[in-house]
Order: C-alpha cells, then structure tokens, then sequence
C-alpha cells in the first residue's frame, strides 16, 4: 500500500504550515495550512527556491534569513534539527510572528532535503515599516543604501556554508576610490558622497540575485559573486571598473566628475575564512594601487 497519499492528507489537516525543501532549496510541498498563514497558494510556490525571497524571513535583530542565515539552509549541511522565531512576509505585506522548526529528510543515511514546520507566534502580526526599519538599521549603509560590512560577512558566512557543502565556488572582489581624499579636498564632501551613491546605484543595476554587492567602509566596497569558472572573476572585475569609471556627478559649476577604483578580486578556496578570502582581495586591491590605480589585479 503506498502510504504517500495518506501521509500528505494528513498533513493537509495540521493547523500548523508545512513544507518540503529538496538539496537545491526547491519547495516540493506546500500544506493547506502554509496557505492560509502565508496567503500563498500551492502553486504559487511549489517549484520555487525558498532563498527566491518570497516569504523574506527576517529574525528579530532585522536580518534577512533567507540571504544570510537560512535554517533549513543550515539544517541540510549539519542535519541537525533547529528551532527558531522569525518574521515571515505574507502576501498581502504585513509580517507575522511564526516559529519554525527545521528537520533535515534523510533516505538510506544521506539528506535529500528538508522540512519546516511553522506555527505562529503572539501578535499576530506587525507593521510591516517596523521590521524593516528594523532590517535597514541592522544591515544596510545609510548613505548609499547598499549592505553594510555587518550583512556582507553573513553574506559569506552563508557562501562558505554552501561552498563547502555544495561546492559552489563564489568570487569576492574589493573596491578603493582612488585619490579619495584628494577629490574631497577639491569638491567638497557632499559631492565626495554623492560620488559613493552613484558608484552604489551603478554596480547595483548589474547584480544577479546570486550576487550581493556593498559598502565595506569609507571609500570600500566588496562584492561577492557566483561564478562557474575562475576565469570569469577578474572579466567581471573589469566590467565593474569601466562602469565605475563612467559614472559621474556634477559639480555646482557644472563640470561632470568622475572617480575611478582600484580593484582585487579572488576566488574561493577550500582552505578559505570569511576573514582570509577578504584580506586576499584587499591586497589584490593594493596591488592594482602600486601598478598606477584604476585597474584589477586577480589571484
């Protein structure tokens, strides 16, 4: 007797949501009671990647679980159970308390997936401005709007996480406006931040859901992107250099300004930290510096 059927129906009568995840973090199944607390309906979700950002889980510090610290994520790399309170988004907008217990599937010793049970939580809900007031403060640069060095490093937490479990190799590139001071010097540090922005806003337009890009401090950035092969990280760095060499501002006599980078950008290693993949960038960054600036060094 195939017991699949009677098992989901059962399923389908829980108060509680339900939902499977394969390896990829594709939803397999989604419960009758996930659609009512979510609004979602099943096939508005089953085939879709939880880390697509639909249900944007956020903890109570504000981050974004689905990009930084996912626990059904984390629950298939070490098979142990977790339990947690978050923030989901229903479809409507307004966020809801749930708290979510993540199971890893396993078949004939090996993982194959996982499930999460959410229940909610008391209040209901809350204002959905509130949570991402509180996300902004957590984890985004005020002046250019981009992630802060805060979420950049759960970021590659997160990266090293899938990395070493999925072998999926990762590019950290890092930034440094070159003569910074100088060009505040001269125009003013109002026109050196609005530099920042558009430097910000440009890079921004080019980002795949699988990239993150942001402001390390002062004058640095570093991004983080999904590759195939070594070979396309420093082709990538230069497309960013020629972007940030043509993005400008206008002083108040109306000359157009640009600035340029300096760039470093490396690849993942096995033996690789949050801390050693960074500082390997940074130095690649300096090395673009003793070679005249405004160039990529790759290693």
């Amino acid at each position: 007797m195939n017991m699949e059927p009677i098992y989901l129906n059962i399923i389908n009568k829980l108060s509680d949501g339900v939902y499977f995840v394969d390896t990829d973090r594709r939803i397999t199944f989604w419960s009758k009671a996930s659609e009512e607390i979510t609004g979602y309906k099943a096939e508005e979700i089953v085939g879709r990647r939880c880390n697509e950002n639909l249900l944007s889980h956020i903890d109570e510090d504000g981050r974004p679980l689905c990009i930084v610290g996912c626990p059904l994520f984390a629950t298939m790399s070490d098979g142990i159970q977790r339990k947690d309170k978050v923030f989901l988004r229903h479809k409507s907008g307004h966020r809801i308390p749930v708290i979510v217990n993540a199971f890893p599937m396993i078949n004939e010793g090996e993982i194959v997936g996982a499930v999460e049970i959410f229940t909610l939580a008391s209040p209901r809900y809350y204002e959905d401005d509130l949570i991402e007031r509180l996300s902004d403060i957590a984890m985004k640069d005020s002046l250019t709007n981009l992630p802060n060095r805060r979420y950049l490093e759960s970021f590659l937490e997160y990266k090293f996480n899938e990395f070493n479990r999925f072998h999926v190799p990762f590019a950290v590139l890092f930034a440094d406006v070159d003569n910074f001071s100088d060009f505040n010097n001269k125009y003013g540090h109002d026109l050196g931040d609005e530099i920042l922005k558009n430097i910000g806003a440009t890079v921004r337009t080019t980002l795949r859901t699988t990239d993150l890009f942001g402001r390390w401090g002062g004058e640095e950035f570093v991004g983080v992107y999904a590759i195939k092969k070594e070979t396309e990280a420093p082709i990538l760095a230069e497309k960013i250099r020629i972007l940030i060499q043509n993005t400008q501002v206008m002083s108040k006599e109306g000359k157009m300004l640009n600035a340029t980078v300096s760039l470093g950008i490396t690849v993942s290693h096995p033996d690789d930290t949050v801390k050693s993949i960074v500082e390997r960038a940074d130095q690649l960054m300096y090395e673009s510096k003793r070679k005249g600036k405004n160039c990529v060094s790759f290693g």
